[in-house]
């Protein structure tokens, strides 16, 4: 019926001129079909319409028509010729609203490095690198994603919920590493025969976890590891710290800043078998201990008793935790305690190497991964205003719970994060402002840039660090980016000086200059 009305119309408006307000109604109907066709109707459809179209009306009327239709076309998004390029239009829009919304922060809880923050990174990791040389440690990696079982432990550790793991392509369950021990095990385990012993090795790598942010806490950090392998005498443990406390020192700590709390598991271990506790719940215990700080006494006690401890030993175990003396241990545990003569013996050796005022004895400290067997420890603030900076401690039976022959073993994490904090803290975190370049070279105008970058080459050659400035600048340009980089000198190439074969090299710290040639450059810069 629409089409036949709309031919009748289209005849009457075409050959009377009375008839042109009928043509207009026909119109507004037109513009009701595009509008349809526009939410839903197909190209199909309209192709189909348009045959029949051309049946019914004249030459003339079928050339509006097709205007009509191109018309159509132009504004539809449903087909026709234009169609792809009005999707284009659309996905540019998109593409535009996306970056408009897009978060130039780095994921929560993680972060970036620009060249500022990377050297003094760098510096953190040159300062424990350096330490860990002066023991005679060697350094060794691992991959950062690791398989999900290496850390996947039954004792409530907290770490095992905190893991970044997923399933891979492969439908393998894997995990960013939260720790390097468990990957160092592992290592260890696959080469155990061949390993000469002891082993002394190091390690820097990032570490992830989910966990809470604090101040100094955050989901990933970089952790300077230190591990003695095959020593089951607590020389290795005194080893350790004295490394630890000469880091300390270096960067211009003082026994007064930092204290490490010192404590034996085996101590614990030794109440709790005299109590009656058997030994598979001394790990879950262990692990709730290290929570006293985090959570309130009642709900620890509570949690003591879910594991089947009953109130009288949960009492005992607390009472215990509260002693700050070897002495008054020695009351409790016995003078023929072997865990406890052990500890007398490392504070022994601590006077020994001169750290012993760093140490405080704490029966509290168990820390809170379960694979720990002996002595433990954790570096601390003595303001209290961070939460621990470094912390390690024996771990003998670790091989074990991978299926491989018990090795003794006992290590220490030490975050970059905390100590970062500490350091500015005090005013001890050196400035890094400056890129520290300590030679640029420049050319006069674009003729001279072949002599500017064969000065550089001379110079790089000579193990110099040089950077070479790509661009025709300004003498008041250049000065400016001296001192942004830190340069001492300035090597200028210009024409007039060129001519006899010299360039300048002006000293910046004695403002004084001097014309040199190229291949005396090297030399000039070492006497100067």
């Amino acid at each position: 019926i629409f089409r036949a009305d709309l031919s009748l119309a289209w005849m009457a408006a075409v050959s009377s001129r009375a008839a042109r307000v009928c043509f207009a109604a026909v119109c507004g109907l037109m513009l009701c079909f595009l509008f349809k066709r526009h939410i839903g109707v197909t190209a199909k459809g309209f192709s189909m319409q348009k045959s029949a179209w051309k049946q019914r009306i004249r030459p003339a009327g079928l050339h509006r028509l097709q205007n009509i239709r191109m018309f159509a076309e132009t504004v539809s998004t449903g087909g026709g010729r234009s169609s792809a390029a009005v999707k284009q239009d659309e996905a540019s829009r998109a593409t535009k609203e996306i970056k408009k919304k897009m978060d130039l922060n780095p994921p929560k809880g993680t972060r970036d490095f620009f060249p500022e923050e990377m050297r003094q990174r760098n510096w953190m990791f040159g300062k424990w690198k350096d330490i860990a040389a002066q023991y005679g440690f060697e350094e060794y990696d691992a991959p950062v994603l690791e398989n999900e079982d290496l850390y996947i432990r039954k004792a409530g550790e907290e770490v095992t919920q905190q893991l970044y793991n997923f399933e891979d392509k492969g439908n393998r369950r894997v995990s960013l590493r939260p720790e390097m021990t468990p990957s160092l095990a592992r290592m260890v385990m696959s080469k155990q025969r061949s390993l000469p012993l002891p082993l002394k090795w190091f390690s820097l790598p990032q570490c992830w976890r989910y966990e809470r942010m604090t101040r100094g806490r955050r989901r990933e950090h970089f952790q300077w590891n230190m591990d003695i392998w095959g020593v089951s005498d607590v020389t290795a443990e005194a080893e350790l710290l004295s490394a630890i406390t000469n880091f300390f020192k270096n960067v211009g700590l003082t026994s007064k800043d930092i204290g490490i709390k010192i404590n034996s598991r085996g101590v614990l271990q030794e109440i709790l078998t005299g109590l009656g506790v058997p030994e598979e719940k001394f790990a879950p215990t262990c692990v709730l201990v290290d929570k006293l700080e985090k959570l309130p006494q009642e709900t620890i006690e509570k949690e003591m008793q879910e594991i089947g401890l009953d109130k009288a030993v949960v009492d005992r175990i607390l009472e215990v935790l509260q002693i700050k003396d070897l002495e008054a241990m020695s009351e409790i545990v016995g003078e023929d305690s072997k865990a406890l003569s052990d500890m007398k013996r490392l504070f022994s050796l601590a006077e020994a190497y001169g750290y012993e005022d760093w140490l405080v004895f704490d029966a509290s400290v168990v820390r809170g991964l379960s694979y720990y067997t002996g002595v433990v420890f954790e570096g601390f603030d003595r303001a209290g205003e961070l939460r621990a900076i470094c912390g390690g401690g024996r771990y003998d039976k670790l091989l074990g719970t991978f299926g491989g022959a018990d090795l003794p073993a006992v290590g220490f994490g030490f975050g970059d994060a905390v100590i970062a904090e500490l350091l500015m803290a005090k005013d001890l975190m050196p400035s890094f402002k400056s890129a520290d370049i300590p030679i640029v070279v420049s050319a006069f105008d674009a003729s001279l840039q072949p002599v500017a970058a064969k000065a550089a080459s001379i110079l790089r050659d000579a193990g110099k660090n040089v950077d070479l400035v790509l661009e025709i600048k300004k003498p008041k340009q250049i000065l400016k980016h001296t001192d942004r980089v830190g340069a001492s000198h300035w090597i200028n190439v210009a024409p007039s000086e060129w001519e006899n074969g010299v360039v300048v090299v002006k000293d910046l710290d004695k403002r004084e200059q001097t014309e040199v040639e190229l291949d005396k450059l090297a030399a000039h810069i070492d006497n100067n």
